[in-house]
């Protein structure tokens, strides 16, 4: 009887043990996913609010008749292939962030190249609407990047802990794939060329 006992309590620890394993580890990959669903929402939060200025910023550029019609398209459709690409924060694999990163670069090329061209246009650039523009557009891509960093700290978190064993092999029982990270963007490794 004292045997049947010891070995009855033995197994209880261990299903003890295996239970408290298997549901503390699915509980943090539930917390950490949650973490990263709330980091890709300040993401997205802060791209929309890019996008709400732009039509703002276009139609005051426009207000000047000489300035180049080319780059004011070419802003247009970017945010319009910009807002084409959404990703469920179910489905934020690396393939999938990559495809958003490149669709709000291409956007952020066409804001540059506007800022760029409109130094030719001295009135617009004195002009007060304009100037608050592009200074609540110079905000909104700073916070863009402080979002995009902490997402990126959030991911490094989730996919650490997902990918360690044994946990990365339960990861495909419960389906917790590892999530993308926001990249640099290519040739930004290289400074820009000043002249005078």
């Amino acid at each position: 009887m004292k045997k049947l006992l010891i070995i009855g309590g033995i197994v209880l620890v261990v299903v003890l043990f295996l239970y408290s394993f298997f549901a503390g580890s699915y509980n943090n990959m539930v917390a950490k996913d949650e973490a990263v669903k709330s980091a890709w929402a300040q993401v997205q939060n802060v791209y929309q609010r890019r996008m709400d200025l732009i039509p703002n910023l276009v139609n005051t550029v426009k207000g000047y008749a000489n300035f180049e019609q080319e780059t004011l398209t070419k802003i247009v459709e970017a945010r319009a292939k910009a807002t084409s690409v959404n990703i469920s924060p179910q489905n934020l694999s690396p393939e999938e962030i990559k495809k958003f990163q490149g669709a709000q670069d291409g956007l952020s090329q066409a804001l540059g190249r506007l800022l760029s061209v409109v130094e030719n246009y001295p009135d617009l650039k004195a002009n007060q609407n304009f100037l608050e523009l592009q200074s609540q557009l110079e905000g909104t891509e700073n916070r863009i990047t402080v979002e995009r960093q902490k997402y990126n700290v959030v991911v490094q978190d989730y996919n650490g802990y997902v990918r360690a064993f044994p946990r990365n092999i339960l990861r495909g029982m419960y389906g917790f794939d590892p999530k993308g990270y926001f990249e640099a963007t290519a040739g930004a490794e290289k400074a820009p060329e000043v002249k005078f």
